[in-house]
């Protein structure tokens, strides 16, 4: 007999030291009506135990339980949407500053950025190119640290006007519904911003093409969702 056996009065020695010989012992008991019972190996065991404490413990919680593995991904991000002091540039001696539309958490926000005096001018033309030109601008360091963005693509230019167009009208290289919503919406609510070119409230624009030029608002629910742009179907009726 090994070291560590023991022995049973009716079978013999027996093998304690191994799961193996427990299992073999368990099974010669059970025949000869003995009752016993088999034990898992500790390790098992205690996983099993502290599985089932969680599932305890989430099941009370009310949350439901589930195999697959989940990945609920980055917290969302929060942008303040407003400069900070020290972002702001200062317009410069000849110059002034005008309010520029720009994309923020998927809204219209002002921005006040330094312009030529042109943009503050009674040329429709010339106001119409400086404060595009600083909607299309990629934003500055500070701009983009608060979260703004803009749509405007950069070769997007100011055309001339035809003759029968109403007064005030702006003409751009690409028709204006072939623009993005958030870029035409940018545009839109910047010029508004303008004395020179909004006319009760309302922007005219047209494009390359024959087709004639649509007033459009810049409503607050446009700044809410630049999508929602809501234009007027007869722009000559704005003289």
């Amino acid at each position: 007999m090994k070291h560590g056996d023991i022995t049973d009065p009716e079978r013999g020695p027996l093998r304690s030291r191994t799961a193996a010989g427990r299992f073999t012992a368990a099974l010669r008991r059970r025949a000869a009506g003995t009752s016993v019972t088999v034990f898992r190996r500790r390790t098992g065991g205690a996983s099993f135990a502290a599985a089932a404490v969680v599932a305890a413990l989430v099941s009370g919680c009310g949350i439901r339980t589930t195999s697959v593995p989940v990945d609920a991904g980055a917290a969302p991000s929060r942008v303040p949407c407003r400069l900070s002091p020290s972002d702001v540039a200062s317009a410069s001696p000849e110059g002034t500053r005008a309010k520029v539309y720009l994309v923020c958490a998927s809204q219209l926000v002002t921005v006040e950025r330094p312009v030529d005096r042109s943009a503050a001018g009674d040329d429709p033309a010339a106001v119409a190119r400086e404060l595009l030109a600083e909607a299309q601008r990629a934003p500055s360091a500070g701009e983009r640290r608060a979260g703004f963005t803009t749509a405007v693509p950069v070769g997007l230019r100011v055309a001339p006007t035809r003759d029968d167009d109403p007064a005030g009208t702006v003409r751009l290289s690409s028709q204006p519904e072939d623009l993005s919503a958030e870029a035409l919406s940018q545009i839109v609510c910047t010029y508004a911003e303008s004395e020179t070119l909004a006319r009760g409230g309302s922007v005219v624009l047209g494009g390359p093409g024959t087709y004639p030029p649509r007033g459009y608002l810049c409503t607050t629910q446009t700044k809410a969702r630049p999508g929602d742009l809501v234009t007027t179907p007869d722009a000559a009726g704005l003289d």
